[in-house]
């Protein structure tokens, strides 16, 4: 199907395009932009340079995709911005491009980025993630798949945020966010697992309490290095509990309490 580009709308020639995409007035694409199948552009989208998008994405008015990153150390580096499929991207969403430190910022699939959210540059935002209103992403954040970050948290820079967890709006984090947990408070801290979102998930009952286990005894210890070992000793080694051990002991910048 022959795409839909609208007269008040600028695609600059050297722009790849696939089919049935559907370009509103006043988009901007520029150049060294590859763009798939079926994506819509509703009106006053920028694509910038960099930009690697692929099918079955919403773009909504004032999304700006593959924007020089805020970075004072980058310096024109040839970097990109890699968007999956089937995103909802919100109105006026900001994503930078990466820089030389990883070269490329990427989302992956099946996300909701909500209205006025911002990923900096090199970070990973995985896919089936929800992200709220004002949202903010510094630098080299990761993002585990099906991530719930509510409405106008700030995310320091390098940090990671642990798959299926809930985090309440409002909140600020300098520290890593372990899997499966719902994180709140000010200062934001642990505050149980994501029961709800388990459930919602198939998780059984069995594995529900698997998890809730792993963090009483991860969370009993004055040191971290203490609860992964009772969590070995304790609890069978699921891919899901492993996953807890794999995250606290590879966190780089300690994860909340």
């Amino acid at each position: 199907m022959a795409n839909q580009i609208s007269p008040m709308a600028y695609v600059h020639p050297e722009a790849q395009l696939g089919d049935g995409n559907i370009i509103g007035p006043f988009c901007y694409i520029d150049k060294n932009t590859v763009i798939g199948d079926n994506n819509v552009m509703q009106n006053s989208v920028t694509i910038n340079y960099g930009a690697r998008i692929g099918s079955g994405n919403e773009f909504f008015p004032g999304a700006s995709i593959s924007t020089k990153p805020q970075d004072l150390k980058f310096r024109g580096e040839d970097t990109l911005c890699e968007i999956g499929d089937n995103n909802s991207i919100r109105e006026n969403v900001t994503i930078s491009r990466g820089t030389a430190s990883k070269g490329k910022t990427v989302v992956g699939n099946n996300n909701l980025l909500m209205e006025n959210m911002h990923i900096a540059h090199d970070c990973v935002v995985g896919s089936g993630c929800i992200i709220g209103n004002s949202t903010k992403f510094a630098g080299e954040v990761i993002v585990d798949d099906n991530a719930i970050i509510s409405a106008t948290v700030l995310i320091h820079q390098f940090c990671r945020i642990g798959g299926y967890v809930m985090i309440q709006g409002g909140s600020r984090t300098s520290q890593d966010i372990p899997p499966f947990i719902i994180a709140g408070k000010e200062p934001i801290r642990y505050a149980g697992i994501n029961l709800i979102g388990l459930r919602r998930r198939g998780y059984s009952n069995e594995l529900i309490d698997q998890i809730h286990t792993a963090y009483r005894l991860l969370y009993s210890k004055g040191v971290l290095a203490e609860g992964i070992e009772e969590i070995k000793k304790n609890i069978p080694l699921s891919p899901e509990i492993q996953y807890i051990i794999d995250f606290v002991e590879n966190s780089q910048r300690g994860i909340i309490r």
